[in-house]
């Protein structure tokens, strides 16, 4: 008989499991289990080495530690503030240890007397003992055994982790007599140096050492890897069998003469972007390259010189924008790079003729919008700037040979094709993706794995640095307050942003309408101050904006509708209220809207956290502390992966149950090169996979439809 694939582990449920009745099936549900496939990659969380845990005799006051205890008395009481504080004293023998969950009024039940359990935490000195607040407790029962797995647990679902273990250990037995299929030839294996399946499998749930545990995980996690992998490189590989391209001529003058109108030379990185881009215009294959850059890099620079390229060969190029701001800035700042620029016509009586750039969004209406569309499919309208208002049925293009598409991760794969399909004839315009958002390379290769990179990782001379402060609580609000007002007596301006619009008790933010009542008739109330939010027409949106570029407004207190693409020189601070709200890209995404001119910008990043009832500190969270530390885009960016932990990423590249468990983007940066590396190996030697069919089955079983549809089409 054949191993078992992972498709007929997905075919068996759990309920053919020894000791899972209808109550523990219930549980398992509700942890997402239903199949022994689903079981056998519920991964343990962690491992306890119980020749190498910690005695309380050793834990030392501030560092973190892990210790398996007993619990000896357990206390409930509310505190002045109406707080639930539960107290329990553990120990093992060596010591005793405090520990204190506040909030957490179901931990009374859970830490019964005489239970065994395994902290995780950092110890502090309290009232001459040893204290640990909210630390991390896993139920482990009386399991023996060098290495103690650890499964995910929760105070609402009745499974215990040595349940689960026991759960485990029995689909394993069970799955001995056929052995488990292995779609990795051994080859690789060997080169690789990878344990077999089989083996990864037992050695992650059973492991005898930690060596062993680090074997079998390095083997599960290169799977998950291997397998999104396999998804991109086919889809790559797809695109360039199926698709012709554009040979565009790269020997035009056209890029000359937007060079030679340039007040300043191009960075060595926009240099190595452009020729990037170019080599990839006069291929056979239509481009598909994603442009990445921190806020600032000239991004737009080497956008417009590829949609120049495009137009010097007869063709025309869209940029499209997820926002009518956004769009409308994008016109602005392109027009302005072109406004010396004129292309040359041999049959124009003068040689040359003026270059054509029109912008398409919902607010062009009635005669203007008819030129538009009418350019557009004549061919006269060089350069169109829109949003997905160009992707409509209605517009129709002469000859569209680029498309750029900003802020990629606002754009669905739908929408980039539905801008493709506006090619005319069988041939495919390239497709240039900007982002502003640094991604650190593993997730790029990952993430954007279909598409190849080009980086600015360099700064134009002339940008001002940014000083980022932290401000926390009402008496560091005076200080922000104040720098507003010092600006604008100077001349400059302000922006002020707050996560939400309407006041949520539930969350209790700062709402933008509430706090722009606030500071108008408070601390800024000398100022000219402005309310730009997203439910706001387009209308009163661009009217605002207006107000804001030609300086008839000091202070503009916004949502973060301003996140992307707004570009106003003249102002120098930027205040974000709540920013413990906020992810590390978008923060550093708000903080670029300054410091786009010559003077001195700052970025206050304000909060109002509470002391730790313990210690009495107030610390700032890790993603502020990186963002007042360092302006580095790719720097902040591999420390939001840090933080974020794993997974989540995935969740913008593919859908269903593809997520990595078990695979880390930071800590498995090798493992993903080489993934990428072997999928380009097995695709190229055999496209379709017909030599592979478990692994394809695997590719198969775990991503969704619409990406099967995708890839699987011969």
């Amino acid at each position: 008989m054949h191993p078992l694939s992972l498709r007929e582990l997905n075919d068996i449920g759990v309920e053919r499991l020894r000791g899972v009745g209808e109550r523990k099936l219930k549980s398992l549900t509700e942890f997402g289990i239903s199949t022994v496939l689903d079981l056998l990659t519920f991964y343990p969380r962690r491992w306890v080495d119980r020749t190498n845990e910690a005695r309380l005799s050793d834990l030392e006051p501030g560092r973190e530690a892990l210790v398996l205890v007993t619990v000896r008395s357990v206390v409930k009481r509310q505190t002045k503030n109406r707080k639930t504080m539960v107290t329990a004293v553990v120990g093992d023998g060596s010591g005793r240890l405090t520990i204190v969950f506040f909030n957490q009024p179901w931990r009374e039940k859970q830490l019964r007397e005489g239970v065994n359990i395994s902290l995780f935490g950092r110890p502090d000195v309290f009232r001459g003992g040893l204290q640990m607040t909210n630390p991390v407790v896993d139920m482990i029962g009386d399991r023996t055994g060098r290495i103690v797995p650890i499964y995910p647990q929760s105070e609402k679902i009745s499974l215990n982790t040595w349940e689960i273990a026991g759960f485990v250990e029995n689909a394993l037995e069970r799955c001995e007599a056929r052995g488990i299929a292995d779609p990795v030839p051994a080859s690789i294996r060997a080169r690789l140096g990878l344990v077999d399946r089989a083996s990864a499998l037992k050695l992650i749930h059973l492991p005898e050492t930690m060596a062993d545990q680090a074997r079998a995980r390095r083997r599960l996690a290169f799977d998950e890897l291997l397998r999104v992998q396999m998804v991109l490189v086919m889809r790559k590989r797809a695109l360039e069998r199926e698709q012709r391209g554009i040979r565009h001529d790269t020997s035009g003058e056209l890029i000359g003469r937007l060079r030679a109108a340039l007040p300043y030379t191009l960075t060595a990185a926009q240099e190595r972007a452009i020729i990037e881009i170019e080599h990839d215009l006069a291929g056979p294959h239509s481009m598909h390259r994603l442009l990445q850059g921190d806020v600032g890099a000239g991004k737009t620079l080497v956008a417009v010189s590829a949609m120049l390229t495009a137009v010097q060969g007869r063709h025309q190029a869209a940029l499209m924008a997820p926002t009518e701001v956004l769009a409308e800035q994008h016109a602005t700042s392109v027009r302005r790079l072109l406004s010396g620029v004129s292309v040359p016509d041999p049959a124009n009586l003068f040689g040359d003729r003026p270059l054509r750039v029109e912008l398409l969004t919902n607010r062009v209406t009635g005669g203007d919008r008819r030129d538009v569309l009418a350019g557009l499919a004549d061919g006269t309208v060089d350069i169109a700037i829109g949003t997905h208002a160009l992707i409509q049925d209605a517009v129709q293009f002469h000859s569209l040979g680029v498309v750029v598409v900003d802020e990629q991760h606002r754009f669905g794969v739908e929408q980039r094709a539905a801008l493709r399909d506006k090619a005319t004839g069988d041939a495919v315009p390239d497709v240039l993706v900007m982002t502003a958002t640094p991604i650190p390379r593993t997730a790029a290769m990952t993430v954007y794995g279909d598409l190849d990179v080009s980086v600015l990782d360099e700064l134009p001379p002339g940008r001002t640095p940014i000083a980022t402060f932290w401000a926390n609580g009402p008496l560091d609000e005076i200080a922000v307050w104040a720098d507003v007002c010092e600006e604008a007596a100077a001349g400059r301006q302000s922006y002020v942003v707050c996560p939400l619009i309407d006041e949520s008790e539930k969350l209790e933010l700062a709402s933008a309408q509430e706090t722009f009542d606030r500071l108008q008739a408070g601390e800024l109330r000398e100022l000219r101050v402005a309310l730009l939010h997203g439910r706001m027409s387009s209308n009163d949106k661009e009217a605002v904006m207006d107000r804001f570029r030609r300086q008839e407004l000091d202070v503009l207190v916004a949502t973060t509708v301003i996140e992307v693409g707004v570009d106003v020189a003249n102002a120098t601070v930027m205040v974000v209220l709540d920013a413990d709200r906020f992810g590390i890209a978008q923060l550093h995404q708000l903080r670029g809207r300054v410091g786009r001119g010559s003077k001195p910008s700052r970025c206050w990043l304000v909060t109002q956290t509470e002391p730790d009832p313990v210690t009495g500190k107030v610390d700032p969270s890790p993603r502020l502390q990186a963002l007042v530390a360092s302006t580095d885009g790719f720097e902040l960016a591999e420390i939001d992966l840090e933080l974020r932990g794993e997974g989540t990423i995935m969740n913008t590249a593919q859908k269903g149950r593809s997520d990595l468990k078990i695979a880390s983007l930071r800590r498995d940066r090798e493992l993903v090169a080489q993934a990428r590396e072997v999928a380009f190996e097995l695709v190229d030697a055999d496209p379709l996979l017909e030599r592979n069919t478990v692994l394809l089955d695997e590719v198969r079983l775990l991503f969704s439809a619409d990406d099967e549809a995708f890839l699987f089409k011969n």
